[in-house]
């Protein structure tokens, strides 16, 4: 049965947490409160309920903004051995420089044989072919595999297709920066970050290590329903990074070239310079959800542009005011 049809019959049955809408498209918001949020890691040194199992040997497979960080941090957080692999030379250097992994495999199968716990840190598509071009070596080894992508449905069900499922827990750190590579790599990124993990037949030692893994790092890992965690990705992340593609395009296409562009120019296409290999994939991973968020915003740009031809103050105060109200909310 796929995953997401599967999902859908257990919420029905009360097992996972609903979505509802509000009046407004595009709002969603879980009705019951079934998200187990644990402490930030304080024990290192044993394992207990809401602490930590720290790894012996970490593989890291992607140095990039997100893969070096968690690097970088389990190193600082006294793991023994980080081994990490990139295809980018360059990245792997200033790894070793920065002393964010003790070393460098030369394969990516290297990693896997050598860690009791795997992180996938390529971009997302790659990160699938990760699983079939290792899924011989992680059988054979046994370990946890845990992912660092903004789309979790995709990476389960390759996992459950290979017979990986009960290995596999994917991971979502929301943290970054729109930048990338090794340089953009921090060690506090993920300090009091929150991960949402999700899963599809992983034990409970194996979503145990892995949630063990973020708390060692210093964030705070949610366990969510992966359909619901995509949904949502939908109209929070991805709905945004498009918007601000497709400004930054209409500005450089159509827009003035003679004047310095103003601070809104600037806030609003900050996402625009986004990794696009990483953004190519996830807008096809999730292309549905997407889709979806996109049509809602595009029926309420007509409705806002029909104020605007109508003259309609009323109208137009009133967008404003309700752009004003959810802006804020959000601070609260």
């Amino acid at each position: 049965m796929p995953l997401a049809q599967e999902q859908v019959e257990r919420r029905e049955s009360g097992l996972l947490p609903r979505m509802s809408r509000n009046s407004e498209p595009g709002y969603i918001q879980p009705v019951k409160k079934g998200f187990a949020r644990h402490r930030i890691c304080e024990k290192v040194d044993e394992h207990v309920e809401g602490g930590c199992l720290r790894p012996e040997r970490l593989g890291i497979i992607g140095l990039g903004a997100i893969g070096g960080s968690v690097a970088w941090a389990a190193t600082r957080a006294g793991v023994s051995r980080v081994v990490g692999y990139v295809a980018a030379s360059e990245d792997g250097s200033q790894a070793q420089r920065a002393g964010a992994v003790t070393s460098i495999a030369s394969s990516p199968s290297e990693v896997v044989a050598d860690a009791d716990l795997v992180v996938l840190a390529a971009p997302p598509k790659p990160n699938l072919s990760l699983l079939d071009e290792l899924q011989d070596v992680l059988r054979e080894a046994v370990v946890p595999v845990t992912d660092v992508t903004s789309v979790q449905l995709p990476f389960l069900n390759k996992a459950r297709d290979l017979d990986l499922g009960g290995q596999v827990v994917a991971s979502h750190p929301f943290c970054g920066t729109h930048e990338s590579g090794f340089s953009a790599a921090d060690p506090t990124m993920l300090d009091n970050a929150v991960v949402y993990v999700s899963d599809i037949d992983a034990g409970d030692e194996t979503k145990e290590r892995v949630a063990g893994l973020w708390r060692l790092l210093g964030a705070s890992p949610i366990t969510v329903d992966p359909a619901w965690h995509d949904q949502v990705v939908a109209w929070t992340s991805h709905l945004p990074q498009a918007i601000s593609t497709v400004l930054a395009v209409t500005l450089g296409s159509d827009g003035p070239t003679d004047g310095p562009m103003g601070s809104g120019a600037l806030d609003s296409t900050r996402l625009a310079a986004s990794n696009v290999e990483m953004w190519k994939d996830l807008m096809l991973l999730n292309q549905e959800q997407i889709l979806r968020a996109l049509e809602s915003f595009e029926r309420h740009l007509q409705l806002m542009k029909g104020s605007l031809q109508r003259s309609n103050v009323e109208e137009i105060a009133t967008w404003l005011e309700k752009g004003v109200e959810f802006r804020k909310g959000l601070s609260q």
